[in-house]
């Protein structure tokens, strides 16, 4: 469930609650990840294959082809082993029930906004900036090593986040609802 808080006509607090199934986003997190780690473990191992290929032996001193493919693969390899970390970390990521006058955390799915054009985010441990469509809803994954997931983190419903403007300026954004 997800509390919004917001003021009426007369300036008092009210609340709407709504689901947000955040199973089916870690779900989603976890396809993404998966599928990019089998692209992932598909370039390296072409590189491997690259690098050890009879045609990559160098020819002269000059010639780094083969060298340049085994730091490629080793390079890809380093990135597959990192989305596989990912891929543990989510798969054993606890989802918790935020109360309404929570603080964010990990685990938390956030609504920033003006109402009229606000954005959701999803708090995880790793693998930021994912972009997903979960329930109707664009979604952005966040860490706590972002900017916005830094100033995410202790906050609570109704508190104000900096966001970069196009001219360089911030501008505060309220946290209008979190899950």
């Amino acid at each position: 469930m997800v509390l919004r808080r917001s003021k009426n006509d007369c300036g008092t607090l009210y609340s709407n609650f709504f689901s947000v199934n955040k199973s089916a986003i870690r779900d989603a997190i976890l396809e993404h990840l998966r599928a990019t780690l089998a692209l992932q473990a598909g370039a390296a191992q072409l590189a491997r294959d690259e690098a050890i290929s009879e045609e990559s032996r160098a020819e002269s001193k000059y010639d780094t082809h083969g060298q340049e493919a085994a730091y490629l693969a080793e390079g890809q390899a380093k990135l597959a082993g990192e989305i596989e970390t990912s891929l543990a970390l989510y798969d054993g990521l606890p989802l918790p029930a935020f109360a309404p006058d929570s603080v964010i955390a990990l685990g938390a799915v956030i609504e920033l906004g003006p109402r009229s054009r606000s954005s959701w985010y999803f708090l995880g441990p790793r693998a930021g900036g994912i972009e997903l469509r979960v329930a109707g809803r664009d979604l952005l994954v966040l860490t706590p090593q972002s900017s916005l997931g830094r100033q995410f983190l202790g906050k609570r419903v109704g508190e104000t986040v900096q966001m970069p403007g196009h001219s360089g300026t911030a501008s505060g954004q309220t946290i209008l609802s979190l899950a």
